[in-house]
Formats: C-alpha cells, sequence, structure tokens
C-alpha cells in the first residue's frame, strides 16, 4: 500500500528537495503549491492551491483525506514579506501568519484523526533560523517562532498517539529565491558568509536529509525537537554576543 506524505510549497527549493528525497525512499507526495513544479517527481501529485484561501485549502483538504491515508506532513510553504519594524504593515503581519501559522494548524487538524486511528504519524515543521531574532523580519520571525511553539505543544499533546512532532530550522540556503535575491559576487551575499561558521550556504537536499530523518518510522522516539540546520550559525551568533 502506497505511503503518502503531504508536502506543503514543494514546486521549488527547500520543499522540492524534500520531495525528491522522499521520491527517492519510495514515497508519494502530495504536492500543495500554487505553481506548478518544472518536473515531478516519481510518484508526486501537484495540487494547485492558494493556501492563504481558508475555504479552498479546507476543500482540498477534505477532499485528500478521503481520497489517500495521509500519516506524514511537512509543513514547508512559508512567506517573508521584510521590513524594518517602524515599516511593518500589520497586514502584512497578518498575512504572514496566515500561512506560516494558520495553515499547518488546519493542515494538522485534517489528518489527526487518520494518525490517531494508526496509532502513528510524522509531522515536521520547516521553520527558521530567523526565529531566534533577524533584522527586518518582525512578521517572519514572529511566526516561525510561533510555529517552534506549536511543534512543541503538538508533540506534548499528540505524544501518547505515537504521532511525533518536529521542526527544522534552516539557515542560508541555496535556494532559487535566495540566489535572486543574494547573487553569488553581491557583498550582501559575502557578509553572509563570513557569518557562516561553514563558510558556504546550505543545499536544499541538506533540509531534505533532515526532513526525512524525522519522517522516518524509526524517529518514534524523536518530538518536540528544532534541529537547526544553519552551517553553525546558531553557535556562532551565540558566540559573538
Amino acid at each position: 500500500m502506497p505511503q503518502y506524505v503531504l508536502v506543503t510549497g514543494g514546486s521549488s527549493g527547500i520543499g522540492k528537495a524534500i520531495i525528491e528525497r522522499l521520491a527517492a525512499e519510495g514515497f508519494h507526495t502530495l504536492n500543495l503549491d500554487m505553481r506548478a513544479p518544472h518536473s515531478l517527481s516519481d510518484n508526486e501529485r501537484h495540487i494547485s492551491i492558494d493556501l492563504l484561501d481558508t475555504d479552498a485549502l479546507s476543500g482540498v483538504l477534505a477532499q485528500l483525506s478521503q481520497e489517500h491515508e495521509i500519516l506524514r506532513i511537512v509543513n514547508n510553504a512559508g512567506m517573508v514579506k521584510p521590513a524594518l519594524l517602524e515599516s511593518t504593515q500589520i497586514e502584512d503581519v497578518r498575512t504572514v501568519a496566515k500561512l506560516n501559522i494558520e495553515a499547518p494548524i488546519l493542515i494538522v487538524q485534517q489528518f489527526l484523526p487518520a494518525m490517531r486511528a494508526n496509532n502513528f504519524g510524522r509531522i515536521v515543521n520547516i521553520s527558521s533560523r530567523a526565529a531566534l531574532g533577524k533584522e527586518k523580519r518582525t512578521a517572519y520571525a514572529a511566526s516561525k517562532a510561533g510555529l517552534l511553539g506549536m511543534t512543541r505543544t503538538w508533540a506534548l499533546e499528540l505524544a501518547g498517539n505515537g504521532i511525533t512532532v518536529n521542526a527544522i530550522g534552516p539557515g542560508p540556503i541555496a535556494t532559487e529565491l535566495f540566489t535572486a535575491v543574494n547573487p553569488p559576487d553581491a557583498p550582501q551575499t559575502h557578509q553572509i558568509l563570513k557569518t557562516i561558521p561553514i563558510q558556504r550556504l546550505g543545499d536544499p537536499s541538506e533540509i531534505a536529509h533532515a526532513a526525512y530523518f524525522f519522517l522516518d518510522d524509526r524517529s518514534g522516539f524523536t518530538t518536540g525537537q528544532v534541529l537547526y540546520v544553519c552551517g553553525g550559525m546558531t553557535v556562532g551568533l551565540g558566540n559573538a554576543a
């Protein structure tokens, strides 16, 4: 029987790398993303959906729960809206929270009954190193820190049902979006590299590897954890104080 993993924002970047890794491990994936991927991975189904549209999302989730037994979820989709505090718009804060916090709640709620019935579930939330603080990230850092709080709360609530909930905090990752904003030879890119002890950007496949660890059957004794895949940035920033 196919094992399905629902991944949000799986058409590019980290999400796409996660889907590719899952395909290599024999999983079927359901990719919820407004944009279609350039190419479909093995056993990948793309569902075009605006995750900010609550009614549309609820309808798609209800349909998927009828079609498939989904016991693994990766909440990867995210939005940034960078701005200094004085320029941060409350509407932007609400929009970012709707995608980064509300959508994961709705998704997990939909598939909890199946997980409880099977006494098994794996939930992985993609947060960010920015949850620890980053300039021009009031809305984003708040939402990603909130996602960490939800991760720990859900881990406690669901542990008795065989459901694990963990989070990953990526540092700077060489995605298409990152390199478009930070070209390799740009001064700001060199400045970012100076803050990374490993002295390079992360690769999306490295986040995918961490996600697969949390999704694996053998990770049942690991829950409520945050794994920073950041090249040592979280250690370096702590020492900088």
